[in-house]
């Protein structure tokens, strides 16, 4: 530490001998700086202030109807890329800013310089912007603002139609493709149910529903088979106990039904409306479907006839009974057709049954291909009405914009200029002279202290030489040399001080004629 302490004081000696040249590069700093400050261009600063309303009324109305982007994130992204070279090429032209510049290199460092002083802030949340620029002219700083507000405005008013036309286009491209890919689909999907209608037509379920749901109307049918002949055997044994009477018998023209026909048309019709109104009439589930009822009610209309046939023959060769008798006749004919019936509708199911348990090996693959074509059909089908829906929003949205506005571009302050200059602020630079003046004659009795050095003390002296001391002589100054060192000392710091007053008021004088103006 004392070490440090003996160079500190051997490096203020060195600079307390140099005072002079110190002195006067202070001096020649002082005016150095004086004269910069005062040829520093005056910059004058043009503001101006915008607010972006975002809260409009339909809004909320049109929230589920129409697309809503969010407008605050557009309008901020629309402040953040205004100021880009595009932009400021055509704020050159409508500020009349190309009469600054008479070569391509001095068109560069115009808007290099535009992007580098034009400033676009904003307050966040409350959607208030402040655009600024400085420049020597005033009147060119005003224009520069001025354009740069209108591109704000218009860039904010045009830029929303522009994105929904392009998404409405774009949209409408692909409702097109997605028409022509589910025409594909449906071609596919008939195709295939066509090539595999034997294997398809089991009302949406798979192989293994299909064949239990097959069983068990088998046995159902054999099980009302079995009732039809144990009730048709009871009225052939009622038949033989009741006497005939010569009563006429009447005529026997009522139609017959054929009731398990009918209960299976009327459930494929249900099925069928059921189909309708999911699918078009060329879907192959309708065509299958409108085929078996139009089997059904053939065979309908052949066991119609065979009935009717049956009842004539008897007609003609029964003999007159009484009124019971009659009615078992009547009751038998229709336990023989009930009972032909059944034994027709036991075949069938048997012969599907069959064939069921013979495309054991085929209709599994049959069925899995057909979930794949059916779900690809399906996700076609759900974006293709997804996309229909958008465009119908992207209509509505279209037509919220032309009607009303849903962000709108208030300029609160209009562009103005200040009316003193910005910068440089020659009042506060002042003292900063004085600072820097001094700091340079420091610097500089220093660095010549440093290159023309002096010994200070005996032990600096033993330090250099590395000789021992054998003793050293005090100087001491008569009375001459006292008035003179006396009267060098005062002439220093009258120097010193005097370049104190002269930056001091040349300060004040600053002040002064900034106040006025």
């Amino acid at each position: 530490m004392e070490a440090l302490l003996r160079q500190f004081i051997s490096v203020v000696r060195g600079i307390w001998r140099r005072r002079w040249i110190g002195l006067a590069a202070a001096w020649v700093v002082a005016l150095v700086g004086m004269a910069a400050l005062m040829r520093l261009p005056d910059r004058f600063e043009a503001t101006a202030r915008v607010y972006v309303d975002t809260q409009s009324v339909l809004k909320p109305l049109m929230d589920g109807l129409a697309v809503q982007p969010d407008i605050n994130q557009q309008v901020a992204m629309l402040a953040r890329t205004l100021i880009t070279r595009p932009n400021i090429e055509r704020l050159i032209r409508e500020a009349d800013l190309t009469i600054l510049v008479n070569s391509d290199k001095e068109r560069e460092r115009l808007i290099d310089r535009l992007l580098r002083d034009i400033r676009l802030t904003g307050s966040g949340t409350e959607n208030l912007y402040i655009l600024s620029y400085r420049d020597v002219d005033q009147q060119r700083a005003q224009r520069v603002v001025q354009a740069l507000t209108a591109m704000f405005v218009e860039t904010g008013l045009s830029g929303k139609r522009r994105d929904a036309e392009a998404a409405r286009r774009f949209i409408d491209d692909q409702i097109k493709q997605y028409e022509k890919k589910l025409e594909e689909a449906e071609t596919r999907l008939k195709e295939f149910k066509l090539r595999n209608l034997p294997y398809t037509t089991g009302g949406g379920q798979d192989y293994f529903a299909r064949l239990t749901a097959a069983n068990e109307e088998l046995a159902k049918a054999k099980l009302e088979l079995r009732a039809a002949e144990q009730s048709r055997e009871a009225l052939k044994r009622g038949l033989g106990d009741e006497e005939a009477l010569l009563i006429p018998e009447p005529t026997a023209g009522a139609l017959f039904s054929v009731p398990e026909l009918d209960a299976r048309i009327d459930a494929l019709r249900k099925q069928m409306d059921e189909l309708l109104r999911r699918f078009t009439d060329e879907h192959p589930d309708v065509v299958s479907t409108r085929r078996l009822i139009a089997q059904l009610e053939e065979q309908k209309n052949r066991e119609i006839e065979a009935r009717k046939r049956a009842a004539d023959a008897k007609k003609s060769t029964a003999a007159p009974t009484n009124p019971v008798f009659q009615r078992i006749k009547i009751a038998l004919a229709e336990a023989d057709a009930t009972v032909a019936a059944l034994r027709g509708r036991v075949a069938e199911l048997q012969s599907r049954v069959d064939q069921l348990r013979n495309a054991a090996g085929r209709v599994p693959q049959i069925e899995a291909e057909l979930a794949q074509l059916n779900r690809d059909y399906d996700v076609l089908r759900k974006n293709y009405e997804t996309l229909v829906a958008r465009r119908e929003a992207a209509l509505i949205s279209e037509d919220v914009d032309a009607t009303a506005q849903m962000a709108e571009f208030r300029i609160i302050d209009p562009p103005r200029v200040s009316p003193k200059p910005v910068f440089p602020n020659r009042g506060a630079l002042a003292p900063l002279v004085l600072l820097a003046a001094l700091a340079g004659g420091v610097v500089v009795s220093f660095i010549v202290s440093q290159i023309f050095p002096t010994v200070q003390t005996a032990s600096a002296l033993r330090a250099i030489t590395g000789r021992p001391l054998l003793g050293s002589i005090s100087l001491r100054l008569d009375a001459a040399a006292l008035v003179r060192r006396r009267l060098d000392r005062i002439a220093f710091g009258s120097a010193l001080s005097l370049l104190v007053l002269s930056v001091g008021a040349w300060t004040v004088w600053l002040n002064l004629s900034v106040g006025r103006a």
